[in-house]
């Protein structure tokens, strides 16, 4: 494919995350957002790591290549940065209607995307994966970053 291609929507990627957080995030809740994007980082770290090991995703064309073989903008970057928005914009008062199709919403948006990416661009290639893999690995790891949130910042009003 087209490599200026590959490195626009990478470039894209990390200024549109970039502007999401500097709007989305409040000064009252940066320290909040801060715990979110490093708790999300070290999940990433750890399963974006796996899949590429597995050999179930490659990421052909990729910043940062000789580094490490997974996709650095996604898992050190946007992925966290959806993350610390789904945190602090999860509706805790609201039903559980509202709270399933919010997290479901997340996913859903993101993947559309990767299912674009994946199949015009040689930014991500499944190889034994597919979009619902993906789909249901970002509910489940968002969902867990959320857990982890209340519950540190539960833990920290005790103090």
């Amino acid at each position: 494919m087209n490599l200026l291609l590959e490195s626009w929507i990478e470039l894209s990627a990390w200024v549109v995350s970039a502007v999401l957080l500097w709007l989305g995030v409040s000064k009252g809740k940066i320290r909040e957002a801060l715990l979110s994007f490093l708790f999300m980082q070290s999940v990433t770290y750890l399963l974006g790591g796996l899949t590429v090991e597995w050999k179930l995703i490659s990421y052909p064309e990729r910043i940062m290549g000789y580094a490490y073989r997974t996709n650095f903008t996604f898992e050190y970057f946007v992925f966290p940065a959806v993350s610390v928005l789904f945190n602090l914009y999860f509706p805790k008062r609201g039903s559980m209607l509202k709270k399933f199709l919010y997290s479901i919403s997340f996913p859903s948006i993101i993947i559309i995307g990767e299912v674009l990416v994946e199949k015009y661009t040689d930014n991500i290639e499944y190889l034994h994966w597919n979009w619902f893999f993906s789909w249901a690995s970002m509910l489940v790891t968002l969902c867990f970053g959320y857990l982890f949130y209340k519950w540190f910042f539960k833990k920290l009003k005790k103090i």
